[in-house]
């Protein structure tokens, strides 16, 4: 029986993407630091180890005919160049140089939109298999593309076949941690994000959707290729008014900015800082907003057979499951 192993399954999409592999009855082994109640119940093998240790990985992969690599560090906030480098880069080295030398037969990583250079305007991006890490701004985003080329380079070592995969702005269930999409959701449903914004935008996915898609990316996808996983554009002020359809309320009337934005965001940062809280509001994330966010995921669509629902669909299921799990009294525990 064939053995698919992958990294990261406590964060938001790894968790959705091994939801999508034990229900389509794939032979699953996670690699976890250390075992958590989300993972009570569901069928699959547990190893314990880090992708900075190298020995851990490879005593994972024994036997494995495909590895997922998800597990990576978001930092917005900024100040954890090391620990973002160590994790994205010398993690990501770890895992292909692991999978080589035990003979994997094909490792899926999951890089982000973020390492695409934006394009003017509103121009449509499509797959590109080389990164330039020195023009994109941010750790994430330059140790991602550095790590992606990484992936890439590793083509054919001892067989292995390698695909990519890049994903929009994942939002929807299973957001234990808590991702920056997540904690704005939040905040709205508390009636704490009473404004919207007159600028900017992402293209929104759901984190379902993405697992679904790197999963046929395994089963379908071409070596040496990388597929764009990601949703319909939509501004921030289209996601606030979807979500004020999904809760019955009035949308913001006010519409904050770009230049009350950019005199915020440092006072928000320092906020975020002080209170360890999940960051929504960062020059970073203005930055990101206001850049080229689309992304088209036609080739995703023709040769994997992916197909995004609608946002207004997941945002009324992420509401949903932030209620059953966090504010019915019956709250799974991290």
């Amino acid at each position: 029986m064939s053995l698919s192993v992958m990294t990261g399954a406590s964060g938001h999409v790894g968790y959705a993407l091994l939801k999508e592999l034990t229900a389509n009855n794939v032979n699953t082994r996670i690699l976890i630091r250390k075992d958590i109640s989300i993972f009570k119940g569901i069928p699959c093998e547990k190893v314990f180890g880090d992708v900075t240790d190298k020995e851990s990985l490879v005593k994972a992969f024994e036997g494995a005919d495909i590895v997922y690599h998800l597990a990576g560090l978001i930092d917005i906030k900024g100040g954890n160049e090391e620990m973002v480098r160590k994790i994205n880069v010398e993690g990501t080295r770890n895992v292909v140089e692991a999978c080589i030398q035990c003979g994997v037969k094909r490792l899926v990583y999951m890089s982000s939109v973020d390492v695409y250079i934006p394009l003017p305007g509103n121009e449509p991006m499509t797959e590109v298999n080389r990164f330039y890490p020195d023009k994109l701004e941010g750790d994430y985003a330059k140790t991602k593309a550095e790590a992606t080329n990484l992936v890439f380079d590793a083509e054919g070592k001892n067989g292995l076949e390698v695909v990519v995969v890049y994903p929009g702005a994942c939002f929807g269930p299973y957001d234990f941690k808590i991702s920056s999409i997540g904690e704005m959701i939040r905040n709205y449903m508390d009636g704490k994000f009473p404004i919207s914004l007159g600028f900017g935008g992402y293209n929104f996915v759901d984190v379902r959707d993405v697992a679904k898609g790197t999963y046929l990316a395994a089963i379908k996808g071409r070596s040496g290729e990388g597929y764009l996983l990601t949703g319909t554009p939509a501004t921030v002020d289209e996601f606030i008014r979807s979500l004020a359809r999904a809760m019955n309320k009035k949308p913001p009337k006010i519409k904050l900015p770009l230049f009350l934005g950019n005199a915020a965001a440092p006072i928000a940062e320092a906020f975020y800082k002080l209170t360890d809280k999940t960051p929504v509001f960062t020059r970073y994330t203005i930055r990101k907003l206001t850049s080229n966010y689309n992304f088209s995921y036609e080739k995703a669509k023709n040769e994997l057979g992916y197909q995004p629902r609608p946002m207004d669909d997941t945002v009324k299921d992420t509401i949903k499951w932030i209620i059953a799990n966090e504010r019915s009294g019956k709250a799974i525990t991290r």
